[in-house]
């Protein structure tokens, strides 16, 4: 029942909100912490998340900021965390795999929202786009993104690409790492049932990156990954083998010195 419902809230409000938001970037409504882009993405989230009968919990609410960009980097198990994050954030791009660019109406909504797609397999490429979505951070939009790559069967981290700690240290604004746990009940991979559930959202201490450059990147990958094992650990007994903590090798490391941050706003 939950399957079928939110796969119909998928099929009205989509194409509502994606042709809403893609008018008024044709018409050239600007984008803001309350333009219509961020009402349209944030009331998707949510009808999504109520026709699968999901509660919502959130710890550490004081770490979520209107005003102040940030860059939120969280685990990845289920459609639902994204989900789950877009209704609660007030103002939020999503950094997300290229191949999602081409789904009809859906790709040219999140491009209009202002989802930064990414060419995973052109390195040079996506460095490029990782230095636009810096600018895009400095001038005042927040960035999430999920540093394993694709979604995992289980809560235990995996290691974490590099590249968007090149965007964090290039846009020079602190990075807030989110554990999310409970969705995988709701929708696990590999699997198009969905049932009710609680999802607890954790927005951990931020993490600066002012004054990091890009031999700085591997430090904040461990740092970044130990605090989100640590919170796993201590809330849900989830166990992680700590030799991921170092990351993996990804694009970050086959490009050149990105420019040196700028100071945010």
């Amino acid at each position: 029942m939950r399957s079928l419902l939110v796969g119909l809230a998928m099929l009205v409000f989509t194409p509502l909100y994606s042709a809403v938001v893609v008018l008024a970037s044709l018409l050239g409504v600007p984008e803001g912490p309350d333009s219509i882009y961020q009402k349209a993405a944030r009331s998707w989230g949510r009808w999504l998340v109520r026709a699968a009968g999901v509660r919502t919990r959130i710890h550490g609410a004081e770490r979520i900021s209107a005003t102040e960009p940030r860059v939120y980097v969280a685990n990845h198990v289920s459609w639902y965390d994204v989900f789950t994050i877009a209704s609660v954030l007030p103002r939020w791009s999503f950094v997300a795999k290229a191949e999602l660019r081409r789904i009809p109406i859906f790709g040219p909504a999140a491009e209009a929202v202002g989802t930064v797609f990414i060419e995973r397999e052109n390195r040079k490429a996506a460095f490029a786009i990782y230095e636009r979505a810096a600018a895009r951070i400095r001038a005042g939009a927040s960035v999430v993104v999920c540093p394993e790559g694709t979604r995992g069967d289980d809560y235990a981290l995996r290691a974490f690409k590099k590249g968007p700690f090149v965007l964090a240290i290039a846009s020079g604004v602190p990075i807030v790492p989110v554990i999310v746990h409970g969705t995988r009940d709701v929708m696990p991979r590999g699997s198009w049932w969905i049932r009710a559930g609680t999802v607890d959202l954790h927005f951990l201490e931020p993490i600066p990156t002012a004054g990091l450059d890009y031999d700085d990147r591997e430090a904040l990958v461990r740092r970044t990954w130990t605090a989100m094992a640590d919170a796993f650990e201590r809330s849900y007994g989830v166990t992680t083998d700590r030799r991921l903590a170092g990351g993996s090798a990804d694009e970050a490391d086959a490009a050149p010195t990105p420019a040196a941050p700028q100071p945010a706003g």
